[in-house]
């Protein structure tokens, strides 16, 4: 089979940062999490509303033509993840973001990638976690 053959699986990746997180922690995060899952393609990128005019994250969905979606704390807090946050739940009243805001842009799909924390060199964190988008 050759690799016009082959069917990429579809995904939505969901963010949570520090405010000020650089281009390059956020990059780095991400493609660490996506180096895993293999041929994937990038539905979009999902976080909480409050990250609408985080920097990094607008340059990066430009940079790779990333369509982005953002979720008030009340939609996210509805959603059902397996490593709910205390500290994110106490920072913007919902215990998940990146986990939720995944499984939200895609349309309730299974996560493939639970939360996975990156600490960059500008001393802010990244949270991200990647859900398979379901069949339309």
């Amino acid at each position: 089979m050759d690799e016009s053959q082959l069917q990429r699986i579809e995904v939505a990746i969901g963010v949570g940062c520090q405010h000020g997180a650089s281009l390059t922690t956020l990059e780095q995060a991400i493609d660490a999490v996506l180096s895993r899952l293999g041929a994937v393609e990038v539905g979009c990128l999902a976080s909480h509303e409050r990250k609408t005019d985080e920097p990094a994250l607008l340059e990066l969905a430009r940079l790779r033509g990333w369509p982005l979606r953002f979720y008030p704390s009340e939609t996210l807090a509805g959603v059902v993840v397996p490593t709910p946050s205390v500290r994110a739940a106490s920072a913007v009243g919902t215990p998940s973001v990146a986990e939720a805001a995944a499984r939200l842009a895609a349309e309730g799909g299974e996560l493939l990638v639970a939360k996975r924390i990156h600490h960059g060199e500008d001393g802010k964190a990244v949270t991200v976690a990647v859900a398979r988008r379901t069949q339309r």
